[in-house]
Formats: C-alpha cells, sequence, structure tokens
C-alpha cells in the first residue's frame, strides 16, 4: 500500500513541480500547474498526518522523485547534497580521499581498483578487497552509501576492515589528495606513431590532450591514435576544446536544440588548433559516451580523422545541473546535440516505450554526409570507418562483466600466480579452460532475449492454440539454450579474454602497466598503426 502511493499518486503532480524548476512554464499552463502543486500539497500533508502507521516524509519525497524521474530517461537525476559534492568532484578532477575506485552492491563494499601510489594503494588495499567495516560502522548495517564514510580532509585516518580471500584484516588509511587525470597515458607506439588515451571529459581533458600532443609531437610523432574507448563522456566545452587541437579555430562542432530557446545553440572551436594535418585515428567502443562521440563524431564528419573500433554508445542528450533549495539539484536534460553534418546519434528513445517500458532501440536510420561527401548516418551511436571484431560487446560478455564473474576470476588468478613483468604475462588456453570451470561452478546465469520472450509466451499462453506438445517444444528449447550458452564461452573466446586480460594485468601493473601491454598486444592500436603506415589507404577512406 505504501509504495502503490509513493508512485501513483505523487509522480504526476511532482512531474509538475520540477517541471516548473527545470524548464519554465508557457502562460496557458500555469493554471494547470498551479493546481497541480495544490493538490500535491494537501495530497502529502494529509498523506502523511493520518497514515496508519509513521511516514518518514523525506523518503516518501525522495521516493515520489526518484520514481517520477525514472518515466524520463536515465540522465535526468535528483542531487542530493552529497550528490552535489560527487558531480562535482567527477568534473573537476580532484578530491580527498583514499584515491580507489570503490563500489557499493546491496550489502557489499568492494574495492575494484586501487589507484598506483594513493592512500588505498599505500595502505595495502587490492582488488577484490571486500570492506566490512569502516571505523565502528558495518557496512552490512548501513543504510546509506558507506563509500561516503571512506571520504574525507587530507591527513585524516579511518581504519577499514575487510575481507580477503576467505581471511579478515585491517588497515588504516591517511587520506589524501587524489588528481584524477583525463590522460592517464600517453607514449610513441612506435618511432613515427603517438598514442594518447583519453579516459574522461573532466576539467582536465583538453589541456592534458594538448600537453600530450604537444610532447609526441616533440619526441618525433608524425601520426596520432587517440584511445577514447571506455570514456564515458563529461564536460561539453571540453569535448570542443579536444577537437579544435586538431581543427581550425571556427569550425562548427556541435549544435543544441531544445524546446527551450536558450538552449539552442552553436558551438565552434575558439582556439588556435595545434596541428589540423597530422594523420589521425580515434578508436571507440559501445563504452564510448556523449562527450566521446562528439569528438568522434565531429572529427569523421568533418574528415579529420579515421573512426576505427566499434559501434559508440549513442548518447546524443545533454543535461545541464540547475540548483534547487536546500543545497540540491536537478540534473536535466536539456537539448540533444547534432554533429557538424547534422546528425543526431542518440540510440534510445525514451520517449516511445515497448509495453514492457523499456526505452525502444533506433532501427531506421537517416543518412548525412561528411564535408567530403561520405555517408554517415544518424541513431546508434558513431559508427567506425573501419571495424575491429574483438572491440565489440556481445551479451554473454557484458553479462559476465555485470556480474562480476571476470573480476572475481582475476581476483583468484592474482593470488594463485607470481608474475614479475607485464611482458612475461601470457593467458594461456589452459588458463581459458580454468575461467570455464570457474563460470560453471559460480551461480552465474543469464537470460537472452529469446529466454524472456519464449518464457512470456508459456506464461501468457493462449489455450486455444497452446497445448502440451508445444509446450513440450518450448521447454526443449530453452533446455538446448541453455546449453548453447556453454558453447558460446568458446565462439566469444577472443572478445571474454580480452576482458580477462585487461582485469588481471590491472591487479598486477595498474592502469599504466595495461596500457603498455596494449601498445604489444591490442588488437586495435595495432590496426590503427598499420593504416597510418598506410598513408594512400588512409587518404582513400577519408575521400
Amino acid at each position: 500500500m505504501k509504495a502503490l502511493a509513493k508512485k501513483r499518486i505523487l509522480i504526476p503532480v511532482m512531474a509538475m513541480t520540477l517541471f516548473v524548476v527545470g524548464s519554465g512554464f508557457v502562460k496557458t499552463d500555469f493554471f494547470e500547474i498551479a493546481k497541480q502543486i495544490e493538490i500535491f500539497t494537501t495530497l502529502f500533508k494529509e498523506l502523511n498526518m493520518n497514515y496508519v502507521d509513521e511516514t518518514n516524509p523525506a523518503e516518501l519525497m525522495d521516493t515520489a522523485i526518484k520514481n517520477m524521474l525514472d518515466e524520463l530517461d536515465p540522465y535526468t537525476k535528483f542531487l542530493n547534497e552529497q550528490d552535489v559534492e560527487s558531480y562535482r568532484i567527477n568534473n573537476a578532477g580532484e578530491y580527498s580521499g583514499i584515491g580507489a575506485l570503490v563500489r557499493s552492491y546491496d550489502d557489499k563494499l568492494l574495492i575494484v581498483e586501487p589507484y598506483k601510489g594513493y592512500p588505498a594503494d599505500k595502505a595495502g588495499l587490492k582488488a577484490g578487497d571486500e570492506i566490512l567495516k569502516i571505523g565502528d560502522i558495518e557496512v552490512a548495517k548501513f543504510d546509506d552509501n558507506a563509500s561516503e564514510l571512506l571520504k574525507g580532509a587530507n591527513n585524516t585516518s579511518v581504519e577499514v576492515t575487510f575481507s580477503r580471500q576467505g581471511e579478515t584484516k585491517t588497515a588504516t588509511i591517511t587520506r589524501g589528495a587524489v588528481e584524477v587525470d583525463a590522460v592517464p597515458f600517453y607514449k610513441m607506439a612506435d618511432d613515427k606513431t603517438g598514442y594518447i588515451v583519453l579516459s574522461k571529459f573532466n576539467a582536465k581533458a583538453s589541456s592534458q590532450t594538448k600537453s600530450a600532443l604537444i610532447d609526441l609531437k616533440a619526441q618525433g610523432a608524425e601520426k596520432i591514435i587517440l584511445d577514447l574507448r571506455g570514456n564515458p563522456g563529461g564536460l561539453l566545452s571540453e569535448a570542443i576544446n579536444v577537437t579544435n587541437l586538431f581543427v581550425d579555430k571556427g569550425e562548427l562542432i556541435v549544435t543544441t536544440k531544445s524546446k527551450v530557446k536558450k538552449f539552442n545553440r552553436e558551438y565552434k572551436t575558439k582556439n588556435q588548433p595545434v596541428d589540423t594535418e597530422i594523420p589521425l585515428v580515434v578508436l571507440v567502443n559501445g563504452n564510448s559516451a556523449s562527450a566521446s562521440e562528439i569528438v568522434s563524431g565531429g572529427l569523421q564528419d568533418l574528415d579529420r580523422a579515421v573512426i576505427m573500433g566499434a559501434r559508440s554508445f549513442g548518447k546524443g542528450l545533454v543535461q545541464r545541473p540547475l540548483k534547487l533549495t536546500y543545497g540540491t539539484q536537478l540534473k536535466v536534460t536539456i537539448s540533444r546535440y547534432y554533429t557538424p553534418s547534422g546528425r543526431c546519434i542518440q540510440s534510445l528513445d525514451y520517449w516511445n516505450r515497448d509495453k514492457d517500458g523499456n526505452a525502444v532501440q533506433k532501427t531506421t536510420f537517416n543518412d548525412f554526409t561528411t564535408r567530403n561527401g561520405r555517408k554517415v548516418q544518424d541513431g546508434g551511436g558513431v559508427l567506425p570507418d573501419i571495424e575491429i571484431a574483438s572491440t565489440k560487446a556481445n551479451e554473454l560478455t557484458s553479462a559476465l562483466m555485470n556480474n562480476n564473474v571476470i573480476f572475481d576470476f582475476a581476483t583468484q588468478y592474482y593470488y594463485k600466480h607470481a608474475l614479475d613483468s607485464v611482458d612475461d604475462f601470457a593467458f594461456s588456453d589452459s588458463d581459458y579452460e580454468d575461467f570455464k570451470t570457474f563460470v560453471s561452478e559460480s551461480n552465474f546465469s543469464f537470460e537472452t532475449k529469446i529466454e524472456k520472450t519464449l518464457k512470456a509466451a508459456m506464461t501468457d499462453r493462449e489455450e486455444v492454440i497452446f497445448n502440451e506438445a508445444i509446450e513440450s517444444d518450448f521447454e526443449t528449447l530453452l533446455v538446448d539454450i541453455e546449453k548453447r550458452k556453454i558453447t558460446a564461452l568458446e565462439e566469444y573466446q577472443n572478445e571474454i579474454k580480452s576482458k580477462l586480460q585487461d582485469e588481471i594485468i590491472k591487479r598486477y601493473f595498474y592502469r599504466e602497466g595495461l596500457y603498455e601491454y596494449y601498445l604489444k598486444n591490442d588488437e586495435a592500436i595495432l590496426a590503427a598503426a598499420e593504416l597510418l603506415d598506410n598513408r594512400s589507404k588512409y587518404d582513400s577512406i577519408l575521400r
């Protein structure tokens, strides 16, 4: 009853309330908005005064807001005071804390990646450590996000109790300043080719990319590989400034369109470029999103770079934080963005959902042309000029990642194998057999779209045409699909091994070691370097 009241009654009126804050209103809607606000105010008051049990007004409101925003898109979010600070830190690229990527799972808090040389690393914490207590507070009994307890001022200490491979340990971590580099790595891939990893678009993105580019050119780089794989995006202004490093001042990079006129804008490059002629390959994959797609899509439309890898994520929406009361904010989608050719690469339609409430994937695409007349399309992200099979995502690999199976195997591998140098690392066929055994002995399972459809059909069966024979066929098919999942571990071995190698190498040699390994072993980087060595082929693609 309580949940029903939250969702059915509070959501519609809260939608109207935040609409006023988020985007202004048309005069003809004023009466309806005022009416809905008044209904909400009286409803909220009466509910809290008269409900049979004690209510928590803050929790009711929080649930109402979150459920309302879930009806829009996943990027429009209510930010409480802690969220606002996290948002600021993410964009600024520096904060005070323990220096580790920490992930919360229900009643668990897991160290995913300690950053080299920072407090958590110095205190001896490793990826895979499960934090049980922070000070005297038990994580499993803490209602809010326990990772907030790890944050604090420089030079303050926090004691953590954690579990590692079944053994309980304690460590005291002295918090310190943590720098979040937008460019965590750059180096010469060979005598003439520079390689730059741009991992996020925070406030440091363009300045660090510029410094890396200038340094590499000074070392003799005559060609550049810019790696945007796994970059989730960030600041729009930084995406334009990064693009500006390779294109002339005054070039149109992004156009934003909104129902609110002040958000309709054209964004052009404002600075003198570093190099408009140097051959450039940009690497993307399914986790390259937002600002990454502005850079890759813009450079593709202007025929300034060859894009390689796998189709990008497909986020063509722009958000802006709007201040509310009591230090809170609404991060709201204000517009769609369009690349120089005029295409919007948004993949999912959150405003037209299927019967299950899921956003509809765009299936029809419109053609556009680059500056040189090459055909490109909207919707579904940025499609590379050259696709690299190993960079493509698949349902099985994603499920193994999302369910921590690959992560947990890497943890087990680390404590069973000694490794002195990244050059000595090789993930053998025997190791992969161990992984398959690990998967079969774990509680890992995932449901394919076909399985969901079959199970739904069996649940909502029509008796007129549904009989025991058909039901038996359905059940046989489900068993066959389950068996097929096992063989899929072989079919997608290369993609899965790539993810395993990434996770394992980071355990021994941090991200720096992973990028060093990439330079000699990564299929996409090697293919990019090969293309850049063939100038006639490179030029022919852009023509």
